[in-house]
Order: structure tokens, then C-alpha cells, then sequence
């Protein structure tokens, strides 16, 4: 059964390969697309219908149904950051549907501390060639993104 995931914020829709973290870059924890995102305090949205498995101030896994796990990472190296700038809306084990709130940030704070506010936006462990359809150029909160078949 095909997942389509949804923009979990607006900005600019960029391939992964564009990202400045290698593991990102090479599609090592699976393919997907980034979101180079609007440097305005920013509300993330869930990308998917299903349920919160992890949930850290810089990063999300919402598993939906069928066991399909999306990762969405704000920014690059944000864990360093230790949540500063960033306030839950949500928990894990939550069930949420897509477009429901679950992170505030500001993209434009985490550029100004020096580090890269580029989302990936991941297929978790997905094989090669099963994620369609990849959105380009500008992206609107709760967009399709791509679709996981």
C-alpha cells in the first residue's frame, strides 16, 4: 500500500544529495526528499498519519499504518543544540494525523547559531527506487511531498 507523505513544513523542496550531512547525502537511513525551509518561527506538522515513535526537540519518526517509519530531521547537527529553541506539541506514542502539530522551531535561530536548517524528510530503510513522485521547487505546509510505494 503506497504512503503519500506531506510537507511537515513550507519552504524549498531539494534532493537529498543537496544536504550537508553525508549520511543524509548518500540516502544511508533511505531515500526521501529535504525541505531547505522559511526562516520564520515555524510550526512542523506530522508528515504522515500514525503513531509517534520517537520524538526528540530536532527529529520525529511517525510510523504509519502498515510499520512505514518517516523520519523528519530539523536542521543538521541540532542535536547539539540539546531542544534550546525548539518546544514539543505532541509525545511519543501519540497517534496524530497528518497536519497535526508536533514541533515549533525558528529555522532562522538555528541558522544564526551556524548550523545548516535543511529538513530531511525520510523513507525510513525504504528500498531503492520506491519513492515516486518527489515534489521540486517551492513546498507548502501539508503539500505532497513524495509518495513511498
Amino acid at each position: 500500500m503506497a504512503v503519500q507523505v506531506t510537507a511537515p513544513l513550507s519552504g524549498m523542496a531539494v534532493g537529498l544529495s543537496e544536504v550537508p550531512d553525508p549520511v543524509f547525502a548518500t540516502a544511508m537511513v533511505g531515500p526521501g526528499l529535504a525541505i531547505d525551509p522559511e526562516r520564520v518561527l515555524s510550526t512542523v506538522v506530522a508528515p504522515v498519519s500514525g503513531t509517534i515513535a520517537k520524538l526528540k526537540p530536532h527529529a520525529l519518526v511517525i510510523v504509519a499504518d502498515g510499520g512505514r517509519g518517516v523520519l523528519v530531521h530539523l536542521g543538521i547537527d541540532t542535536v547539539h543544540l540539546d531542544g534550546e529553541g525548539f518546544r514539543l506539541l505532541a509525545a511519543e506514542g501519540d497517534s496524530v494525523v497528518a497536519g497535526q502539530p508536533i514541533v515549533e522551531w525558528n529555522p532562522a535561530d538555528v541558522e544564526a547559531r551556524g548550523l545548516s536548517p535543511v529538513c530531511p524528510v525520510v523513507a525510513l530503510d525504504a528500498l531503492d527506487g520506491s519513492v515516486a513522485e518527489l515534489a521540486h521547487g517551492p513546498i507548502g505546509l501539508g503539500a505532497p511531498l513524495f509518495v513511498w510505494n
